[in-house]
């Protein structure tokens, strides 16, 4: 996805900051025209903070979970209004490179299965919100987790390629309700008590990396090779 996490907010030293210091900033609603370059951001008071987000400032180099992603701090309005927001100094970042600020793997994918499993073991409905999961690519028709056979294997996704690369370890952001950032189910406690911990990780969903860049969409077809 080229332009995925196109944009992100790092403490002034460039340390990475994320929802899970501070689950609220999902409540921000952004609209991106990459085509024009602007950036509208909607607060949750109504508030609306927007610009050019073409030019990019002071560079800083910032730690992606053990990858080290360069980028600009973006100059305007974005450091005031994130900074009054969450109560702390912050930054709006933009990548330097299209991409490059994906997790471990560039594509992460589950099964609708596997998050109707966790909200029948859980008795949570609110488990079925998949958004919680931040997931690129949801499929339906599985088995529950069904998508942890496929590690190592090829998978194609309408127009595209993947491999599956490994499996993704959870962390605090999936208990936060994705419409308000407050935590509202443990997602982690519930997902180690019927999967258990693999290491030091509980896992949901899989990584992969694009073999055949494609464009894929809602109803396309996914196929295991």
């Amino acid at each position: 996805m080229p332009e995925n996490r196109r944009f992100y907010l790092a403490e002034p030293d460039g340390t990475l900051f994320t929802a899970a210091r501070h689950g609220p900033v999902v409540a921000i609603v952004p609209e991106y025209d990459a085509a024009s370059e602007r950036l509208k951001l909607r607060f949750p008071d109504g508030a609306i903070v927007e610009g050019d987000v073409s030019r990019g400032g002071q560079g800083v180099t910032t730690d992606f979970f053990g990858r080290a992603v360069p980028g600009r701090m973006l100059e305007g309005p974005w450091a005031e209004a994130f900074s009054s927001y969450v109560g702390q100094a912050l930054r709006l970042v933009r990548v330097d490179a299209r991409g490059d600020g994906n997790d471990d793997a560039p594509v992460s994918l589950f099964s609708t299965a596997s998050a109707e499993e966790l909200a029948r073991r859980s008795g949570r409905p609110e488990a079925l919100d998949s958004r919680r999961f931040r997931m690129l690519v949801e499929v339906a028709g599985c088995e529950p987790h069904e998508e942890d056979r496929w590690n190592g294997t090829a998978v194609r996704l309408g127009e595209a390629e993947v491999k599956v690369v490994g499996f993704v370890g959870r962390c605090v952001i999936t208990t936060q309700s994705p419409s308000t950032g407050h935590k509202d189910l443990d997602t982690l406690k519930a997902i180690k008590a019927y999967r258990g911990m693999q290491g030091k990780s509980i896992r949901f969903g899989v990584y992969a990396d694009v073999l055949e860049p494609g464009t894929i969409g809602v109803g396309d077809p996914v196929v295991p090779q």
